[in-house]
């Protein structure tokens, strides 16, 4: 079996050593090479060709984040980002994001060679995603008001406005961009969304607040006990499982800390199912790019409830995984590529306005 050649870029001598260790102990992978700058990193990319790359994003001569863009757009690869600086749940990460990695792992704060030891199944399981994901060139779209609302608005946006309607999110590996370009289509009165994207609690904040500055509508982590209004998105923070439930006339968001669902807390899966039992055919699903088959159940659910379902398609995914599984399970209604996704959903949203009622 042909292993997978990763290259590790990191200022710090230990963390190059303990990474190539994590590699090196995985069957399908190996270390080809450990850089301790972006400038010798390049000669190696260009002499050893490797299938993944890890990258700090502080390092000296060239921050990470610069030698990054300057990769993605001269020699797209595979990107894993392993960063102190990803803890701060700061811009840091979701920029990395932005400009093409697939994914990213955070050092331990404390006793860092014991961490990534602890932390080597992830590591390893990142790097193994990575290597199989698709790169796609990154075209931003302006998060400006006329951006969207030209293409968007003037069809919709008065059909779709009701508290009866509702958006349910499911996102894994490569999430973090998909949710971001479809809720910044998102007009100011659409349905209430709740999003459950797999991410470590330490960036589910960051990510809502990001999101929140650069869409038209209110993006938060959810407390648990929100009232879900049109124009307003919750997210599940990364400690707890996001459910929908009714109060009354009233839907709510609740938080769960119970066990892991389908390998995951938050999970698409327990959103899904509450959405199916809280909202039937009032609610829209969506699922997207991701690794695993978390959302494939609960999306079947909710279209046995009268959901009408969406699946990302392959050609637009970074993996085609979770939207695949949930497709063969039945629950998919329609397939859509990610540029074409919040018009479809508001679309279709348009026509239940007219002859669906509170359930």
């Amino acid at each position: 079996m042909k292993k997978t050649r990763v290259l590790v870029v990191d200022d710090s001598a230990l963390i190059r050593k303990l990474l190539s260790e994590v590699i090196n102990s995985q069957p399908d992978m190996e270390t080809i090479g450990a850089a301790p700058d972006p400038l010798v990193a390049r000669e190696m990319i260009r002499e050893l060709n490797p299938d993944v790359l890890t990258l700090d994003v502080e390092m000296p001569k060239m921050d990470g984040l610069d030698f990054l863009e300057k990769l993605m757009r001269l020699r797209p690869m595979p990107v894993v980002m392993v960063s102190t600086l990803t803890e701060r749940g700061s811009d840091v990460t979701f920029r990395a994001l932005e400009l093409g990695a697939v994914d990213f792992v955070a050092k331990p704060k404390i006793d860092i060679a014991s961490g990534l030891k602890e932390y080597g199944v992830e590591i390893a399981n990142k790097i193994r995603i990575a290597k199989s994901a698709r790169l796609k060139k990154h075209v931003p779209i302006p998060a400006t008001k006329s951006a969207t609302a030209d293409v968007v608005l003037p069809t919709v946006c008065n059909r779709v406005a009701s508290t009866e309607k509702l958006i349910i999110v499911g996102a894994s590996t490569g999430g973090t961009e998909a949710i971001k370009e479809f809720l910044i289509r998102m007009p100011p009165d659409s349905p209430g969304i709740l999003i459950t994207q797999h991410m470590p609690e330490t960036f589910t904040r960051s990510f809502a607040n990001r999101l929140n500055s650069l869409c038209r509508i209110s993006v938060a982590e959810a407390q648990g006990g929100e009232r879900v209004l049109p124009g307003h998105a919750f997210i599940a923070p990364g400690h707890s499982h996001l459910l929908l439930r009714r109060s009354g006339a009233n839907y709510m968001t609740e938080l769960n800390q119970g066990e892991l669902v389908s390998r995951h807390r938050p999970s698409v899966d327990v959103l899904f199912r509450s959405a199916a039992n809280s909202a039937g055919r009032n609610a829209i699903g969506v699922i997207m790019t991701g690794m695993g088959k978390d959302g494939d159940a609960g999306m079947l659910e909710m279209h046995k409830a009268g959901a009408y379902n969406f699946a990302q398609d392959e050609a637009s995914c970074v993996v085609f995984g979770m939207p695949k599984e949930a497709i063969a399970a039945g629950g998919v209604d329609e397939i859509v590529s990610l540029n074409d996704m919040a018009r479809c959903v508001l679309s279709k949203l348009s026509g239940m306005g007219k002859h669906t009622n509170r359930i």
